[in-house]
């Protein structure tokens, strides 16, 4: 099957347009790691680089504006959501992925989606981005960062469970609220590595 060749160039000018620079070298940190996990786990190069490229794509929209934007278009907005409009950035961001830059492959559209959260049973795809996301060179204050580094190009599933597992034991502590997708991913994953032939 032919994959389709994006413009990459054109679509950083555009996100770099969009971003602050702290921002968009977090972006490109991502988008390059997507790369390296897509070279690992043999998915296609350009789609895992452009899920990384526009995942954070509304992410320096003020928060306001996103909750504006967000009920404009119909989308559905958790109560969570609405206290931490912060977290709106993933749907906004595929919804804009699809309006605003043309990308109508739903892989990259999901791995935007759920980027922040995760999501019981991803894809290959969301994987990557959610994973790069958490170890991206530039990332330095999150917990077990060098083993999750390690495991995400010898396990990406355990690479997740542990991101996973660290971010749930983070928000308890009062760091923030936990996202209902984000318990439903960890438990889905927890017993994953549960399943008999499981490895763990």
């Amino acid at each position: 099957m032919q994959m389709k060749n994006y413009d990459m160039k054109a679509y950083q000018k555009k996100v770099k347009h969009e971003m602050d620079d702290g921002r968009y070298q977090h972006t490109l940190g991502v988008m390059y790691t997507c790369a390296a996990l897509a070279m690992r786990y043999g998915y296609d190069l350009q789609k895992a680089q452009l899920a990384g490229l526009l995942h954070d794509c509304a992410k320096c929209i003020p928060n306001g504006k996103k909750l504006k934007l967000c009920e404009k278009n119909h989308i559905l907005i958790t109560d969570v959501e609405r206290r931490n409009p912060f977290l709106l950035h993933a749907k906004l961001g595929a919804f804009l992925a699809k309006e605003q830059y043309g990308v109508k492959d739903p892989e990259i559209i999901s791995a935007i989606l759920n980027h922040t959260t995760g999501k019981p049973a991803m894809s290959l795809l969301d994987k990557i981005v959610y994973v790069a996301d958490y170890i991206e060179p530039r990332r330095n204050k999150a917990p077990n960062l060098e083993e999750v580094r390690r495991l995400a190009f010898l396990d990406l599933d355990e690479a997740l469970y542990k991101i996973l597992s660290d971010t749930l034991e983070y928000l308890d502590e009062g760091a923030g609220e936990i996202d209902g997708m984000t318990l439903k991913a960890y438990e889905y994953y927890k017993a994953k590595r549960q399943e008999p032939g499981s490895k763990r």
